[in-house]
C-alpha cells in the first residue's frame, strides 16, 4: 500500500513538474504549441470538408421526388471520371412506359441533354466545360422544376425557351450553338433557371442516348412507395434514386472536381501531420538537449528513468492538450472560409457547405495529443537510458549527436526514399506521382535523421575557406557549429525539409506539364490547331468544317463485360496518320479503318475490352454493334486520352451531340478570327495547344501546387522559428561569455548571423539534394512512357522564396533575441 501510495506521489510530482517546466520554458514549448494548434487545424478544416458531403441535388433535378438513371457501366479505366452508358431508344421508350404506369407516378420524363450555347456580340454567352450540356428537351424543365417567366412553351424546331437572366425577350430571334453549328432560333419563352430548352423532338434529334427518367409523382404520393415500385419495374436495367440519394446525380465533371478537392484536402492533412510531427519532435529533442542539466540533477537526486520518461510525457501532453484544442476550434471556426475558397477555384462543387460534427473535433483533438505523444517518444527514450554521471558529462559536451538507432532509422528511411525513386523511373503514369511523393518523404526523414552525422564532415568541408579568410569571425562559426552539432543538426533539418518539398512539388508539376506539352507538339505536324474558345465545351462542325485539315471528333464509347466507358474519336485515318506522324501501330493497319464495323485500339484499351480480332462497344445512342479491330496502337504513341479510333463518319451517326476537341490545319490560309470567334473557335499554335490542352486541370493542379507548397512552407517556417529561437537561447550563455573577452555587441551579431545564413544554406542545399533523386526518377519514368526527351523543370521563383522566406525567419528567430539579451545585459551590467 505504501509503494502504491509512493508512486502515486512521484506520477503526480512528475505531472506537476511537467506543468511547472512548460510555464517556466513556455518560450521553448511556444513552437510545438503553433505547430500543434496550425496541424490540427489544417486536419480539422479538411476533415469537416470531406466528411461534409457534396453539392446537394443538381437543380435541374430537384423537382423530381424519384429518378432513374442508368445503371450500365461507372468508371473508367485509370480513375479516369465518364459517364454510365445511356440506354438505346427502344430500351428508353420501353421504361418510361413502365414507369409512368406506376401508382403514384403523373408522369415519367426521359431527360433528353445536348450541348447548347447562346451567341451573342459575335461570340458565345457565358462560360461551359467540356462535356457540359445545357440543351434540353422542353419536358424536362419539369424536373427542376423551372417555370415560364414570359412567353410559351417551344413548339416548332426552330423555337427556345431559355434563361431569363439572358435578357432575350419572347419573339426575339437568337443564335443558338449546338454540335451541328450555329442556328437561328425564336424565343419562345423564358425560364426561371439555367438552360436551353427546345421541343423533345428536336433535342432527340440533338442529343444521344438517355441516361436518367425522372418520375414527378402525384399530389400525396409517397416517394418512397414509388421508388419501391420503380425498382421492380425497371428490374436491374437501372438504379432508383430518391432522397438525398440523388446529389449522385450530379455532372461527372462535378464529381471528378471533388475528387480533386479530395485530394488537395488528403495531401494538406498528410502533410501537415508530417510536417507536425517533425517540428514537435524536433522541439523536443532540442529541449531534451537543451536541458540535459536538469535532466543530470533529476538523476543524482534520485529519479528513475521511468520518472523522467513520464517528465517529458508530461510535457508533451501539456502542449498537445493545449495545441490540439486550440486547433480543433480554429479549424472549425475556418472551415467555412477554406471551403469557399475551394469552391470559387473549382475544387468543390457550387452550392458546397460545410457541416460542423463534434466527433470530428474530438477526434482530431485525439489525433493532436497523439501527435505529441508520438513526437516525444524518442527523446523520451534518450533521456530515460541516461545515467547520473553521463547526463552532467554530457551537459558540457555534445558529443553523442547520434545514436545507434537513428542513424539505422535514418538509413532506412533514406535507403526506402532511393528504392522509391528507382520504382518511379518504370511505373505506369498513374503511379510515378505517388512513388515520387513517397521518395520525398523517405528522403527527407532519413536525411533529416542522418543530418547530425553529415553536418560536420560538411561544415568543415565548406567551412574551411571561411575559417582561413574569415579571422576570428570565421572561426567563432565553424567551431560554433561543430561543437554544437545537435543544435547545427536541429535547425537545419526543418529549412531542408521546406526547401525538399517545395522543389519537389514544384518540379514534379511542371516537370509532368512540360513532358506531355512536348510529347503532344513533336508528336503533330501541322501548321496551326484551331481549339474551342475558353468558355466554350467543343467546337461545332461547322466550325470543325471550315478548317482545311484534320479534327478529332470526341464520343466515349463503353465496352467489355462491364461497358467500362472509354474515349473515344472520330478521325478521318488517312489524313489523321499523316498528322500524327509519330504514330505505330504494333499489329494492323490503319489504312484499314473505314466505314462501319472497323475500329482501332490502343494496348491498354484491348485489355480493356477484351475479344479477339472483333469487340462489341456501345455507343452514345444506346445502340450496341461488334467492331473488327483492324488495328492495335502503340500506348506510347497514340493521341490521349483516346483509346480508340473511329471513322468519323460512325461517331457522327451514333453521336449527334459530340464535339470536335481540335483541328489541325495543315494547309490553306489562316480563317478569320471573327469568323471562328462567331463559332466558339480560335487559331494557335500546336505548341500553345499542347500546352492548354488540360488547362483546367492544369488550373487546379496549379492551384493545389500552391496550397501544398504553403502548408510545407508555413508548417517548417514555425519549426525554422522555434528552433533557432530555442537554440538562441540555450546559447546567451555563450553570446555574453564573447561579450567579456572583447567582442563589440556588433561582433557578437554578425557571429549569429553569419551562423544562422550559413545553417540555412546548408540545409537549403541538402533539401534540394533530397529532392533531386525524386525529380530524376519521374524524368526517367516520363521520358520511356512518352517516348520524348523529357526536360527536368525546376521553377526558380517558388524555391527562392522559399529559401528567403527561412532566411529571414531564421534571422529574426536568432539575431532579434540575442540582440534583445546583450542589451539587457548591457543594462544589467550598467546598474
Amino acid at each position: 500500500m505504501t509503494a502504491g501510495r509512493s508512486k502515486s506521489r512521484g506520477g503526480g510530482g512528475m505531472l506537476g513538474l511537467a506543468l511547472a517546466t512548460v510555464r517556466a520554458r513556455r518560450t521553448a514549448f511556444a513552437g510545438s504549441f503553433a505547430a500543434l494548434c496550425l496541424g490540427v487545424a489544417v486536419l480539422t478544416m479538411s476533415a469537416l470538408i470531406l466528411l461534409s458531403g457534396d453539392g446537394g441535388v443538381p437543380g435541374r433535378y430537384a423537382g423530381a421526388p424519384v429518378l432513374v438513371r442508368s445503371a450500365q457501366g461507372g468508371t473508367g479505366p485509370d480513375g479516369v471520371f465518364l459517364e454510365r452508358a445511356p440506354w438505346s431508344a427502344h430500351r428508353t421508350k420501353e421504361l418510361t412506359r413502365a414507369l409512368d404506369a406506376l401508382p403514384g407516378v403523373r408522369r415519367a420524363v426521359p431527360d433528353r441533354s445536348f450541348s447548347a450555347q447562346a451567341v451573342s456580340g459575335g461570340a458565345p454567352v457565358g462560360r461551359q466545360r467540356a462535356g457540359d450540356r445545357l440543351g434540353h428537351g422542353w419536358s424536362a424543365a419539369a424536373l427542376a422544376p423551372y417555370r415560364l417567366t414570359a412567353g410559351r412553351a417551344p413548339q416548332r424546331a426552330d423555337e427556345v425557351a431559355l434563361d431569363r437572366a439572358l435578357g432575350a425577350r419572347p419573339g426575339e430571334r437568337i443564335t443558338l450553338l449546338t454540335a451541328a453549328g450555329a442556328g437561328r432560333f425564336t424565343v419562345s419563352g423564358t425560364v426561371d433557371g439555367p438552360g436551353y430548352y427546345l421541343t423533345d423532338e428536336r433535342a432527340a434529334a440533338l442529343s444521344g442516348g438517355v441516361r436518367v427518367i425522372g418520375l414527378l409523382t402525384e399530389r400525396g404520393a409517397d416517394p418512397g412507395a414509388v421508388a419501391t415500385a420503380a425498382r421492380s419495374a425497371v428490374n436491374g436495367a437501372g438504379e432508383v434514386l430518391s432522397g438525398g440519394a440523388r446529389s449522385g446525380l450530379a455532372p461527372v465533371q462535378d464529381a471528378k472536381t471533388r475528387w480533386i478537392g479530395g485530394q488537395v484536402l488528403t495531401a494538406m492533412g498528410a502533410l501537415s501531420a508530417f510536417a507536425t510531427v517533425l517540428v514537435v519532435a524536433s522541439t523536443f529533442a532540442l529541449s531534451v538537449a537543451g536541458g540535459r542539466r536538469e535532466l543530470g540533477l533529476l538523476r543524482a537526486v534520485g529519479a528513475t528513468g521511468r520518472q523522467l520518461r513520464h517528465l517529458l510525457y508530461g510535457q508533451a501532453l501539456a502542449v498537445g492538450a493545449a495545441g490540439a484544442a486550440a486547433g480543433a476550434l480554429l479549424g472549425a471556426a475556418l472551415a467555412p472560409a477554406l471551403g469557399g475558397v475551394l469552391t470559387d477555384a473549382g475544387f468543390l462543387p457550387p452550392g458546397f457547405a460545410v457541416h460542423r460534427q463534434a466527433w470530428v473535433l474530438a477526434a482530431t483533438f485525439a489525433a493532436g495529443l497523439a501527435v505529441a505523444l508520438a513526437a516525444v517518444w524518442s527523446a523520451s527514450r534518450r533521456a530515460a537510458r541516461t545515467g547520473p554521471l553521463e547526463a552532467l558529462r554530457e551537459a558540457a559536451a555534445d558529443d553523442r549527436p547520434m545514436t545507434r538507432a537513428r542513424a539505422l532509422t535514418g538509413i532506412a528511411f533514406t535507403a526506402l526514399g532511393c528504392a522509391a525513386a528507382a520504382g518511379t523511373a518504370f511505373a505506369d503514369p498513374a503511379d510515378m506521382t505517388t512513388l515520387a511523393l513517397c521518395t520525398a518523404v523517405g528522403l527527407v526523414t532519413g536525411v533529416t535523421l542522418l543530418v547530425p552525422a553529415v553536418v560536420p564532415p560538411l561544415v568543415r568541408a565548406v567551412s574551411r575557406p571561411l575559417g582561413r579568410r574569415g579571422g576570428a569571425l570565421g572561426m567563432l562559426v565553424r567551431e560554433g557549429m561543430l561543437t554544437a552539432v545537435r543544435r547545427t543538426a536541429s535547425t537545419t533539418a526543418p529549412v531542408l525539409a521546406t526547401v525538399g518539398f517545395v522543389v519537389l512539388i514544384t518540379g514534379n508539376t511542371q516537370t509532368s506539364v512540360h513532358s506531355y506539352a512536348t510529347r503532344d507538339t513533336v508528336s503533330v505536324r501541322a501548321e496551326a490547331a484551331v481549339v474551342a474558345r475558353d468558355g466554350t465545351p467543343g467546337l461545332s462542325d461547322a466550325a470543325a468544317g471550315s478548317v482545311p485539315g484534320t479534327g478529332l471528333l470526341a464520343t466515349t464509347v463503353y465496352g467489355g463485360a462491364a461497358k467500362t466507358p472509354v474515349r473515344a474519336a472520330g478521325v478521318d485515318p488517312a489524313a489523321f496518320a499523316d498528322v500524327h506522324h509519330r504514330l505505330r501501330t504494333v499489329s494492323g493497319s490503319l489504312a484499314r479503318l473505314r466505314g462501319p464495323g472497323t475500329v482501332a485500339v490502343t494496348e491498354s484499351a484491348l485489355a480493356t475490352l477484351g475479344g479477339h480480332g472483333t469487340t462489341r462497344v456501345t455507343f452514345e445512342d444506346g445502340r450496341t454493334e461488334r467492331l473488327r479491330i483492324v488495328a492495335v496502337l502503340s500506348d506510347r504513341t497514340a493521341p490521349a486520352p483516346y483509346a480508340l479510333l473511329l471513322p468519323r463518319e460512325v461517331v457522327r451517326a451514333h453521336d449527334p451531340n459530340a464535339l470536335t476537341d481540335v483541328v489541325y490545319r495543315t494547309g490553306g490560309p489562316a480563317p478569320s478570327p471573327a469568323a471562328l470567334r462567331r463559332l466558339g473557335a480560335e487559331e494557335v499554335s500546336v505548341a500553345a495547344y499542347a500546352g492548354r490542352a488540360d488547362a483546367e486541370e492544369d488550373r487546379l493542379v496549379e492551384i493545389f501546387t500552391l496550397l501544398l507548397v504553403a502548408m510545407s512552407a508555413g508548417c517548417t517556417g514555425v519549426a525554422v522559428a522555434n528552433t533557432l529561437l530555442m537554440s538562441t537561447a540555450d546559447r546567451l550563455p555563450d553570446l555574453r561569455l564573447l561579450r567579456l573577452v572583447g567582442a563589440t555587441p556588433r561582433q557578437v551579431l554578425w557571429t549569429v548571423a553569419a551562423e544562422t545564413a550559413f545553417v540555412v544554406a546548408l540545409g537549403s542545399v541538402l533539401g534540394a539534394l533530397t529532392a533531386l533523386p525524386s525529380l530524376l526518377g519521374l524524368r526517367v519514368g516520363l521520358s520511356g512512357t512518352l517516348g520524348v526527351p523529357v526536360r527536368l523543370v525546376v521553377p526558380v521563383t517558388p524555391v527562392a522564396a522559399a529559401v528567403a522566406g527561412c532566411l529571414v525567419l531564421a534571422l529574426a528567430a536568432s539575431v532579434l533575441p540575442a540582440r534583445a539579451a546583450l542589451a539587457k545585459a548591457a543594462r544589467v551590467g550598467a546598474g
